[in-house]
């Protein structure tokens, strides 16, 4: 009897969207590896038939949909809750954006281990419609999950308000350890490797985007700043990114190229990471993989995730003077990518986290859980 689980919540294998996508691919090819049947199910923009097809020996279930936003993806939520339905396997859902749904595989006793993400609810961007549906949601789903992953010791605190502290396990986000890069994806875009800074974020007052280009850009830095990012210029927010923007920062735009994005992050002096709500963050972890010396916004989530691998800022003039201290001190940011390294080593590489799931995703197997093989429904 072969061990089932079904991924639920994410655009497909192979990832290609988020840190979502990254997660559930590492997982899901981890457990393959250990001899599980994994289903994920796939996004596709369209319409027509599902289809059936199998990748890197992960099976995908793939659903048209031909609406986007949150319109296509809810329907495609609703059609992959019923498909899972369908069957008694156990379900991995990341995210709690469907938890309302999931209640109805918690009626049928199908068993549902949620990854609850961060605080999504309390981020200003989705504004106060958005931001109630997301709230409802993480409130059921700390009542319907069999389990609740929470990405940050913090989030974990968080969930032990509102569900049973024995459902809840602290599971982090992974990423890949990077050794080498080839350069060409670097100076094709104007950069000398080892002479530049990155930041990688989305574009939003949350991330203090603003805050990081004007401390970066009040005096000469004799090194650049690469942004990753859409930067638009309709928007008022990237109009003020664009506003604090030096002649030493260069607005790269959004880079989707994983490899390119990995030799960009391992070849800067130190990465930037002004995000201030949410749990682990993704890129924060790809820049330790990467050992990057780190500048992050001084909160409870960034010091615990990168710890000894970065110095922390709050404000404006605190970033001014750490930047200032960072790039004047050879020896700290060799210090600080060493750290970074540790600490990724530590807790962060994909087959701990992954291992991680495992041992949570066993414990939750319906009795006598199995199939044999094979591309199914």
């Amino acid at each position: 009897m072969t061990r089932t689980v079904r991924i639920l919540g994410t655009h497909g294998v192979p990832a290609a969207y988020g840190g979502f996508e990254t997660a559930a691919e590492n997982v899901a090819r981890h457990l393959v590896d250990n001899g599980w049947r994994v289903v994920v199910y796939c996004q596709e923009q369209g319409s027509g038939p599902v289809r059936y097809d199998s990748w890197e020996g992960i099976e995908r279930v793939t659903i048209p949909e031909p609406r986007d936003g949150w319109l296509g993806t809810s329907r495609f939520d609703l059609k992959v809750i019923r498909h899972a339905g369908r069957h008694g396997d156990l379900c991995l859902t990341f995210g709690y954006n469907t938890a309302v749904l999931n209640t109805w595989h918690k009626l049928k006793r199908i068993p549902t281990v949620i990854n609850m993400d961060g605080i999504e609810w309390s981020r200003a961007r989705w504004g106060p419609v958005r931001q109630a549906i997301l709230w409802t949601n993480e409130r059921i789903g700390c009542v319907i999950g069999d389990a609740l992953i929470a990405d940050h010791p913090e989030i974990a605190v968080y969930l032990s308000k509102h569900a049973k502290e024995r459902k809840i396990a602290t599971i982090t986000y992974g990423a890949p350890t990077v050794e080498s890069a080839p350069t060409a994806p670097v100076t094709d875009r104007g950069l000398e490797p080892g002479r530049y800074l990155t930041l990688i974020a989305r574009p939003i007052p949350e991330n203090s985007v603003v805050e990081l280009l004007t401390a970066f850009s009040r005096r000469p830095r004799g090194v650049r700043l690469a942004v990753l990012g859409d930067v638009g210029h309709d928007d008022p927010y990237h109009q003020a990114i664009r506003a604090a923007a030096g002649d030493e920062v260069d607005l790269l735009g959004p880079v989707y190229d994983p490899q390119t994005v990995t030799a960009l992050r391992f070849h800067s002096a130190a990465y930037l990471h002004g995000h201030t709500v949410g749990g682990t963050n993704p890129s924060l972890v790809e820049a330790l993989g990467a050992g990057n010396a780190v500048l992050a916004h001084d909160n409870e989530y960034n010091r615990w995730t990168a710890g000894d691998a970065a110095l922390f800022f709050s404000t404006v003039d605190d970033a001014d003077a750490a930047l200032t201290r960072l790039l004047e001190d050879d020896a700290l940011r060799t210090e600080l990518g060493e750290n970074a390294r540790k600490r990724h080593a530590a807790e962060f590489t994909w087959a701990h986290v992954a291992g991680q799931y495992e041992e949570l995703l066993e414990r939750h197997l319906p009795v006598g859980a199995g199939v044999q093989q094979g591309v199914a429904a």
